[in-house]
């Protein structure tokens, strides 16, 4: 048994488990001590949760699109922070003009819806384009070659954009109903913070709906388990990647109004931060598991 652990084990295995105890410790005795000390109240505690779970609900927004086109196409979409991206930067150009016309704080949830209907159509647009222009070509080529792909198009799309909108940063508007907290005594919950939360409750909701109690959905896992017995029983493999796709895109624009509304400013280089976040709560949670993509993203916003 033990020239059998020793077979299993190399250098390298060793070496990341122990700088993986030595990190969970670190992190653990930081909190206690943390707690210990008091640096922080029980109000300052409660802002840093309901934050996390604020910001932890984009990550899985995002996280969501990584691991849809991973569970189909068994690739890692690396361009989707682009997509992410690019939904929110078109719509400011159209909440600007809301606001400024005074529209916007007049008719708010009619503004709001559509702001993400432009954000979220935009990057369904850009996602379909980049499975139909770069990924469908590769399909069947070795793994790396759609990778250096995604990587490749994610700079395209950056340097697309910064061409079509300017280099510069641009503020989302803040709208009155938005603004301020409610309160619960001492304790306050920013309402833009309320509208994340909800609104990925309900995202997430309803792609999890979609995707366990559909046909599309029931399609989907077909692919993911055996793209070759699908197309055999008759299943329209190329509708169901792009099906795939359009619903990565709707997802991340959403996300990327949501962290336009929680940070105000949207610029050409803004999704590389929040991808590089989300594709590691996509990791976290298991790529290609749906439920994991949400639990990972919430946690990485938290911890």
């Amino acid at each position: 048994m033990r020239q059998n652990l020793r077979e299993r084990l190399n250098i390298t295995d060793v070496f990341m488990w122990v700088v993986g105890t030595l990190l969970v410790v670190l992190i653990i005795v930081g909190s206690i001590s943390t707690l210990l000390k008091g640096t922080y109240n029980e109000r300052q505690w409660f802002d840093f949760v309901v934050f996390g779970i604020a910001q932890g609900a984009i990550y899985a927004l995002i996280a969501l699109g990584y691991t849809l086109v991973y569970g189909i196409l068994r690739m890692i979409n690396f361009a989707h922070s682009e997509v992410f991206m690019s939904g929110p930067f078109t719509a400011y150009f159209l909440a600007d003009a809301l606001f400024k016309s005074g529209f916007l704080e007049q008719n708010p949830v009619i503004g709001l819806a559509a702001v993400f209907a432009v954000a979220m159509l935009t990057s369904i647009l850009v996602a379909v384009l980049l499975e139909r222009v770069a990924y469908r070509p590769l399909r069947n080529a070795p793994r790396l070659v759609p990778l250096i792909t995604a990587i490749g198009a994610s700079f395209f799309l950056q340097y697309v954009f910064r061409g079509l909108y300017g280099p510069n940063l641009k503020a989302y508007p803040e709208l009155s109903v938005l603004a301020g907290a409610f309160e619960f005594g001492e304790f306050k919950v920013l309402k833009v913070h309320v509208l994340v939360i909800i609104a990925a409750i309900v995202l997430m909701t309803a792609l999890y709906y979609i995707v366990q109690n559909t046909k599309i959905g029931k399609a989907m896992r077909a692919v993911s388990e055996d793209r070759e017995t699908a197309t055999l029983m008759g299943i329209d493999v190329n509708r169901v990647i792009v099906i795939t796709f359009v619903l990565g895109g709707a997802l991340a624009g959403a996300a990327g109004v949501l962290y336009a509304l929680v940070f105000r400013q949207v610029n050409f280089t803004m999704g590389f931060i929040p991808g590089i976040k989300a594709f590691t709560a996509a990791v976290l949670g298991g790529i290609g598991n749906i439920p994991g993509a949400m639990l990972g993203g919430i946690f990485l916003g938290l911890f």
